[in-house]
């Protein structure tokens, strides 16, 4: 009876995220200990999966799967490192066990300090803290982590992730100011972290987060019992984010959007009706230009 209590206190006091931090030193130089590294590695991932990030119970099979690459570069300073930090998440789709793609992004502008075992700390309510370039690691991190819920309530329920955008867009508006720290600011890029979540927070783009669960809950999570209806639901997505494109363009979340998506999206169409394949086709070689021979030769 013991044993089942603590059983059942353990999943219902489960944290959100089932997060695998991956942290690269290969391109450091021999003179570094290496140790430092598997440390801090160690310290992101405890940082990750034992914060409550939400108030909602998780239960274990719940937890988000995401991962994180942080691919160190060396500096000139003692301590501080420059980086890029890839980040992937993904949500099950209804009754199989399939993993749709739900984030796929890399950002460029990771610039950090870290002394081995220090304490990765985070406040919301003083995300700068005392030392900026050690406060930008748990700020990064933060801040993903609350996009990552945010995007996958999205894909759950109708602007189901707000409030998780909220604490992103808290986190940009306070985030460390220090020589070397970017990504934080409109003016450090078109393709940053700003950017990102002042596209999800933008009144005018609203449609996005009904086009995200649009995509998750009626068109993805629908394959299983009724393809061709799921398959009609995912082209009136595509025709949203067209119009949606043609009216806003340029704006970060449509390439967000397809980062990670391609395979997927090729599989689907690739069994619809010829009329319907080759206007999804046209309409992917615009919005997901990287991919636009793929769509092309794929979904002739």
């Amino acid at each position: 009876m013991l044993v089942f209590s603590l059983l059942v206190l353990n999943s219902l006091s489960a944290q959100e995220l089932n997060a695998r931090v991956t942290v690269n030193s290969s391109r450091i130089g021999p003179t570094v200990n290496k140790n430092v590294f598997q440390t801090l590695q160690t310290a992101l991932n405890t940082f990750l999966n034992n914060r409550k990030w939400t108030k909602d119970v998780f239960v274990v099979n719940e937890k988000i799967d995401c991962s994180f690459f942080l691919n160190l570069q060396p500096t000139n300073d003692v301590n501080v490192y420059t980086a890029s930090l890839t980040i992937q998440a993904a949500r099950p789709v209804l009754n199989t066990s399939y993993l749709c793609p739900l984030i796929n992004f890399q950002d460029e502008d990771v610039n950090f300090k870290y002394i081995e075992f220090q304490q990765l700390e985070f406040n919301e309510n003083r995300v700068a803290g005392t030392d900026p370039l050690a406060s930008n690691l748990t700020a990064l991190f933060a801040y993903y982590a609350n996009i990552i819920i945010a995007f996958n309530y999205d894909s759950f329920s109708p602007r189901g992730g707000d409030i998780y955008f909220l604490k992103a867009q808290n986190i940009v508006n306070n985030a460390p100011e220090a020589r070397g720290i970017a990504g934080w600011k409109a003016f450090d890029g078109k393709r940053n972290r700003y950017w990102l979540v002042e596209n999800m927070m933008n009144s005018r783009y609203t449609i996005i987060h009904d086009i995200y669960y649009a995509y998750y809950r009626q068109a993805m999570d629908k394959m299983y019992e009724d393809e061709t209806t799921a398959r009609v639901e995912m082209l009136n997505v595509i025709n949203l984010l067209s119009n949606f494109n043609a009216d806003n363009q340029n704006t970060m979340i449509i390439q967000f959007f397809f980062q990670g998506k391609s395979n997927e999206l090729i599989k689907i169409f690739s069994k619809a009706p010829q009329q319907d394949k080759l206007r999804a086709s046209d309409l992917l070689q615009k919005l997901d230009i990287t991919n636009a021979i793929r769509y092309k030769e794929e979904l002739k």
